[in-house]
């Protein structure tokens, strides 16, 4: 009985996936060479382990969504009253996103190249809503969204993979974002640009032009994949603390949308509408349950002095919940109200 028969038939398994995908013609044409040597390599000893290697490569490119796209939705009033939901203020950073959303809508309507704009790139200090706001465009869009972050990156290979001749053969954090959006125009919100590596900022800031220049990225190649992916239709989104550590020629093709910091009275609007009920959910509490005084939110919105975000904020508010939940939790009272005599036990770690 011939030892390779079920590693035959798992290659006309292979085979028959291929043939039923809807591949571009010059690659299916490769990997029917490629199956060609895989064949010949099954009298070798080495036969399993280039069958798993070969088939994982398959299962990689049959999921990639080279044809397959999400409906867009193209309706600049939905986009603001999701915008308005999802964040409070921001006249000026909504108006930019709007008219920029306003020529992409045009343009998608015209079927012209959408991806010809400059990229936006949201700048602020931590705790300022950008990935949220970047989150309300994929959304108002009826698009899938993935989040690359870049922070601490110091391997250009973690964007464009690895070569299949290397033992950590794998795809790039691009083509896996693709492979998991399942959708070839998706949002892909590249987070940090400013905290790679110094080490690997050269190579690095070099995959990120040619990721967002329209001339290159239509046949952008992972090491992995081995073949050009059109990435034109992605709509990427860029967010950075500052811009001081990003390359100019990816500056060049960046939109910079500056994010202010929230005052005072910004927060305790965000806190209420906002962050309350939706911790209240989180920690298993119902508005019965708990309550808040109007004088104790100035003391809540700054603890620890000023803070340009709503991190802090929010991790205090959730600290708030937590101790209510453990006090209705232990019988020690059905409600709790929160007050300016009382606001420093529930802020505390004790």
């Amino acid at each position: 009985m011939d030892s390779n028969a079920p590693l035959e038939s798992k290659i006309i398994e292979i085979e028959e996936k291929i043939k039923a995908a809807q591949l571009p013609a010059d690659l299916a044409e490769k990997l029917e060479e490629e199956i060609s040597v895989l064949r010949l390599s099954l009298k070798g000893e080495n036969s399993f382990i280039n069958f798993e290697n070969f088939s994982n490569y398959v299962n990689c490119i049959l999921a990639l969504p080279f044809n397959k796209e999400t409906k867009d939705i193209l309706d600049i009033v939905q986009a603001k009253e999701i915008m308005d939901k999802n964040h409070y203020g921001l006249p000026s950073v909504k108006n930019v996103i709007l008219e920029y959303l306003s020529s992409l809508i045009l343009n998608i309507h015209n079927q012209n190249n959408i991806a010809r704009s400059p990229i936006i790139c949201l700048v602020g200090l931590v705790g300022t809503g950008k990935t949220t706001l970047a989150y309300s465009i994929a959304q108002s869009l009826g698009r899938k969204f993935e989040r690359i972050p870049l922070g601490g990156m110091g391997d250009a290979s973690d964007l464009r993979g690895k070569s299949r001749s290397s033992l950590d053969a794998e795809p790039g954090l691009v083509m896996k974002s693709l492979i998991h959006a399942r959708s070839r125009n998706c949002v892909i919100l590249l987070d940090e640009l400013d905290r790679v590596t110094e080490t690997g900022r050269k190579d690095i800031m070099g995959v990120l032009v040619e990721l967002l220049d329209p001339e290159q990225n239509k046949a952008f190649v992972d090491h992995y994949v081995d073949y050009p992916f059109d990435m034109s239709k992605v709509l990427f989104i860029a967010t950075a603390n500052n811009t001081t550590n990003i390359a100019t020629a990816v500056l060049d093709r960046l939109q910079i949308i500056q994010m202010p910091s929230y005052t005072d009275e910004e927060k305790t609007v965000i806190a209420q509408r906002y962050l309350f009920p939706e911790i209240l959910k989180q920690t298993g509490l119902v508005s019965e349950q708990i309550s808040i005084d109007d004088m104790v939110w100035p003391t809540i919105i700054r603890p620890l002095g000023y803070d340009s975000g709503i991190r802090s904020l929010q991790r205090s508010i959730e600290g708030v919940c937590r101790k209510a939940a453990r006090m209705i939790v232990e019988k020690k009272t059905q409600t709790v109200k929160v007050t300016a005599e009382n606001i420093k036990q529930f802020l505390t770690n004790e």
